[in-house]
């Protein structure tokens, strides 16, 4: 009977200090995920990452954070490693040298990051020479392709484009932009000179308003547009190759378990991503001249719009 009231007298306040304070029952989440926005996107790769990665998280959304110190944030969660959801999300949580951090969704990771040895992650953009050999598979006779696009910004994948083009024998005409408002007389410049405009994602060029005269700017000269996003098939291009959010979050998943088990983040070199969704707008290639198959051909029906999507693995 002693030892069962002794037991008791150390019990109680034993369990008023669990419950009293923060952090005794239960330790902080395995990964703070740092999200620039929700947007769909960026909640299919999380999904993707969901589907494989079943550790305990927490989400900082920096749309939705007033002007809240997200390193300060981070340490208060005290995470095992930081998924950044964005180019945002990256730029906000780069300066955390301590914990490793595995990024997505990010167009240009290499401009917001340098020697950092604790980064690592999946780049937005698709090999170029994947994405030419899609253009040249939907447009056999293309011999010439044009583009914009701002030296400070794209140059390195512009250079990956010259080589993607050269071993296939396309001519890529390249025409440096540094405001948007030059776009239009650039884009006309091509007009005589080129088989396909190649939109790709360059924020000098990939404006509302030049986005509206290059949609105008095919029609008109029947020059296919190759774009990067489905939603500008939707507006009136004619074939878009674009990454696949969901299973990037599966390559950050798989990322993610290759460091939980012991491999140092600068030991893993970063990807690209693995998977495409090619779409074509039917309607368009008609209106363009395009030749599709007959059985194709029959789908398309006057003002209907008609998209064909198909996966690609890399």
């Amino acid at each position: 009977m002693f030892h069962k009231r002794v037991l008791k007298i150390w019990l109680v306040p034993i369990l008023f200090l669990f419950l009293l304070v923060p952090g005794i029952c239960e330790a902080g989440p395995e990964i703070a995920v740092v999200q620039s926005i929700r947007v769909k996107p960026y909640e299919d790769a999380l999904a993707g990452f969901k589907s494989i990665n079943q550790a305990r998280f927490q989400r900082l959304v920096l749309s939705e954070m007033s002007e809240t110190d997200v390193k300060k944030r981070v340490r208060e969660i005290r995470p095992g490693m930081i998924l950044a959801i964005g180019e945002e999300a990256l730029s906000s949580v780069k300066a955390i040298e301590t914990i490793p951090i595995v990024y997505l969704m990010v167009l240009n990771p290499q401009s917001i990051i340098s020697e950092e040895k604790n980064i690592i992650g999946i780049s937005m953009h698709i090999p170029q020479d994947k994405q030419l050999a899609v253009l040249i598979d939907s447009l056999p006779h293309v011999n010439t392709v044009g583009l914009l696009y701002h030296p400070d910004r794209t140059d390195s994948f512009i250079q990956g484009a010259q080589k993607a083009a050269e071993k296939i024998g396309v001519k890529l005409i390249a025409r440096e932009i540094y405001d948007a408002k030059e776009a239009p007389s650039l884009i006309m410049g091509l007009k005589e000179r080129i088989d396909v405009f190649w939109m790709i994602p360059d924020i000098t060029v990939i404006t509302p308003e030049t986005v509206e005269f290059l949609l105008l700017f095919s029609i008109e000269n029947r020059i296919p547009l190759f774009t990067f996003s489905e939603k500008y098939v939707e507006m009136g291009a004619f074939l878009s190759m674009d990454i696949d959010a969901f299973d990037m979050g599966r390559q950050a998943a798989e990322m993610v378990e290759r460091i939980r088990i012991g491999k140092p983040a600068d030991h893993i070199s970063p990807v690209y991503a693995r998977k495409a969704i090619v779409s074509k707008n039917l309607m368009i290639a008609k209106k363009l001249g395009i030749y599709l198959p007959t059985a194709i051909a029959a789908e398309v029906k006057p003002n209907q719009k008609v998209l064909r999507k198909s996966h690609v693995i890399n």
